[in-house]
């Protein structure tokens, strides 16, 4: 089977979410095909710390969607993949080796992201959609527990792919000039920041008659605890000792 595929810069550029996702399967060559993209991608040191675990079992499926908010695309998208940082292979191969740093969890972190994202765009130059479930590790207790990780294996995030059933719209990113500043830092313009707020309210309006602009959803998602477990759960594992 041959696989056509649009240029990097159009798939990346027109990239959106997609939650909805026709009953069509993924073919076993495009699901090679992204799997192997994201193995090709950059690794730190050479390390390969990350794990992708397909989640094909009705049942956990179910129990991940359970755990991941109730996101019904959990359970209703062709692929669901989980993203785990591996250490356990490197203990594997020297039991001396010192993955209870906390850089190690960076290390793993920015590693499953970078693969995730050349399986992403990968797929969606192949005419794919997918979201990311960062809701797993709203209980990654549970979810580790639901798919069976051994210790220095930690679920750190899913993502549903399948044929989209929707076109929805791009959401707006902030202005370049907020996210890039040449040889330094430059703290965000209250200016271009009101002026974004005001982008994104339209932005929510029209999606789904929500009055919600980016500061508010910045305020809604992080001024409370978050995520207190997670460091408990990496300690029990092995991990982020020091």
């Amino acid at each position: 089977m041959t696989l056509h595929s649009k240029p990097a810069l159009e798939t990346a550029l027109s990239h959106r979410s997609i939650r909805k996702f026709t009953g069509e399967p993924i073919s076993a060559e495009m699901l090679d095909a992204v799997l192997r993209a994201g193995q090709a991608a950059s690794t730190s040191s050479f390390l390969q710390t990350t794990h992708i675990v397909p989640v094909t079992d009705i049942e956990k499926r179910k129990q991940l969607r359970a755990v991941g908010s109730n996101q019904h695309y959990i359970e209703t998208c062709a692929e669901f993949l989980v993203f785990c940082l591996d250490l356990a292979k490197h203990k594997k191969i020297d039991a001396k080796v010192q993955t209870d740093w906390t850089e190690m969890v960076l290390v793993g972190a920015i590693d499953a992201g970078i693969m995730a994202q050349n399986v992403l765009l990968t797929a969606e130059s192949l005419g794919l959609g997918g979201v990311y479930i960062g809701s797993l590790r709203d209980n990654a207790r549970e979810t580790n527990a639901i798919l069976g990780l051994p210790e220095q294996v930690m679920p750190l995030f899913g993502m549903s792919l399948g044929h989209p059933a929707q076109d929805p719209l791009m959401r707006p990113r902030l202005p370049q000039e907020c996210v890039v500043s040449e040889n330094g830092y430059r703290p965000l313009d209250s200016d271009k920041l009101n002026a974004y707020n005001e982008v994104v309210r339209k932005y929510y309006q029209e999606r789904s008659n929500l009055d919600l602009d980016w500061s508010q959803q910045v305020k809604n998602a992080l001024c409370h605890p978050i995520r207190p477990d997670i460091l408990p759960l990496l300690n029990e594992k092995g991990l982020a000792k020091r």
